[in-house]
């Protein structure tokens, strides 16, 4: 998935928070921060990329109507409001309220949760009938790794050889976990229980950029899997905004034969996917 880019709307005497929070963070992330209303409406105006999400402070002043404005005219801007003061989140006009932003990382799971829950609505995950079908099998499996073999049996639904859910652990040294596979058993049996994370070969490079690939023989970066023969064309797509969960791969026999359309589904599954971790994370904290 490509960078993110947040647009945080603070005074000066917060700003410097908000900038150097975000720039702290893991993820890969592109920070523009004004101190007026009035800077918010010139860089969404001006700016040569679009922002995914605004986090407006509200004691910049005015944050209700500022909200109004924006969302009026942007309407794929996702908005947060910060409100320090309050003693709880109370509904309004932006699309979630944080009120202890720097506790236990509460912005950026904020953050990283409306990214992804547009994600999935974008997607329209719901508008196709097989993804419908791979979302209700994800749903009823199993908390743990049943729902990762689910993945992983949906993707050898759709016409691929192998296919292989990878863990992604950033502890130095950062490393992939072989979670959950299917494909043939000799190559199953083959692959490593763990394997670092390197940017020069497929997994890592997804990992790294958040993007999905497509690889033949003699494409860099590649896998062992491609690069020794034993399949002719692979795709490996994200799991989870920002690599939360992990990485899918999915290989078949034949040369050059992923299309766009076979990549699309593949983030369909691996959307769907990362919901449900995601929902069983959330569970799993309130337990």
């Amino acid at each position: 998935m490509a960078k993110l880019s947040v647009l945080v709307a603070a005074n000066r005497d917060n700003v410097d928070r908000y900038r150097q929070y975000l720039k702290a963070q893991q993820e890969d992330i592109r920070v523009v921060t004004v101190t007026s209303a009035e800077h918010v409406h010139e860089i969404l105006a001006s700016s040569d990329f679009s922002f995914d999400v605004m986090v407006a402070d509200a004691m910049l002043g005015d944050v209700p109507q500022l909200l109004k404005d924006v969302q009026s005219e942007y309407h794929d801007l996702l908005t947060i409001l910060v409100d320090e003061g309050a003693d709880f989140a109370m509904p309004g006009r932006a699309h979630d309220v944080s009120t202890d932003p720097f506790n236990r990382d509460d912005l950026i799971k904020r953050i990283k949760r409306l990214v992804e829950e547009r994600r999935l609505e974008t997607l329209r995950a719901d508008a196709l009938p097989p993804v419908r079908s791979f979302a209700r099998q994800i749903r009823k499996a199993a908390p743990g790794e049943s729902k990762r073999e689910a993945a992983v049996g949906a993707v050898q639904q759709l016409g691929f050889d192998y296919a292989g859910f990878f863990s992604v652990d950033w502890t130095e040294p950062a490393q992939f976990t072989t979670v959950a596979q299917v494909g043939p058993p000799p190559i199953a049996r083959a692959m490593p229980v763990t394997q670092p994370v390197e940017k020069s070969q497929l997994l890592g490079w997804v990992a790294h950029t958040g993007e999905s690939k497509v690889i033949g023989p003699d494409d860099t970066p590649n896998y062992p899997l491609v690069a020794d023969g034993t399949f002719a064309s692979a795709a490996a797509v994200p799991v989870g905004i920002n690599l939360r969960f992990g990485v899918i791969l999915a290989c078949r026999q034949q040369p050059n034969a992923i299309s766009g359309q076979d990549v699309m589904m593949l983030e369909l599954v691996a959307a769907q996917l990362a919901a449900a971790l995601a929902a069983e994370t959330r569970e799993r904290k309130k337990g």
